[in-house]
């Protein structure tokens, strides 16, 4: 076991990297976030739902995860693959609450479509609205995530994948796009990673402290974190 612990994290050393390329241009973005949003508008009235972090709860454990995402990014889609059944093990054994902060960093690369802002407002819908598909929702959201660089998805289509993971109360949500600017305002929110220029994703915090990707360990070892 001790040597399995040691084994490098090839898969946190990328995800390490890619974060710094996910940050070029992101200043920018930040500029513009800050001059456009007129106000938050319209927040979830929730109790999964933080008004004032944009976290979307998932279970009752006393030590937590923080994890900032954004579903055109691919690297989140990779974290979510290789990490999403042990954070899920962790919350289901009340090891853990997991705090999912939907942000949007991409909406440069989906053509104008705005895919990263719609598709975290999505997440807000569902949580609000549907809570126990949530986590469904969102790990259909990653399973069936588009490339950087194209359209994206219609809001009917995250619709659809909302319907299919249960939530049955989030359509109108979604297709109106309710919670957009609440979005806008909760993204320049996001913790700066060690060794990070600016914020990117996915960003992750255990226990109210931001770490770097790279000091993720195995899988099969995430508990460790919380020891």
């Amino acid at each position: 076991m001790a040597t399995a612990a040691r084994k490098t994290n090839w898969f946190a050393i990328w995800i390490s990297v890619a974060v710094v390329v996910v940050l070029v241009g992101v200043g920018a973005i930040v500029v513009v976030i800050n001059n456009a949003a007129s106000g938050p508008g319209t927040a979830p009235q929730a109790s999964n739902v933080d008004q004032q972090t944009g976290a979307i709860s998932f279970g009752t454990g006393t030590k937590t995860m923080d994890t900032y995402i954004d579903f055109m990014c691919p690297v989140c889609k990779g974290f979510e693959t290789s990490y999403g059944s042990s954070i899920q093990g962790l919350v289901d054994d009340g090891t853990i609450t997991l705090n999912v902060h939907p942000i949007s960093i991409l909406d440069r690369q989906s053509q104008g479509t705005k895919y990263s802002t719609r598709a975290a407002s999505a997440m807000y819908c569902v949580a609000a609205n549907d809570p126990s598909a949530a986590m469904p929702f969102m790990q259909a959201m990653f399973a069936g995530a588009p490339t950087e660089g194209s359209t994206g998805l219609t809001n009917d289509e995250i619709a659809a994948i909302a319907s299919q993971a249960g939530a049955s109360n989030s359509s109108s949500c979604i297709t109106g796009e309710t919670y957009t600017k609440f979005v806008t305002s909760m993204t320049p929110k996001t913790p700066v990673a060690p060794g990070s220029s600016g914020i990117g994703t996915p960003t992750i915090a255990i226990n109210g402290q931001v770490i770097s990707n790279s000091t993720l360990p195995q899988p099969a070892q995430l508990a460790t974190l919380f020891q």
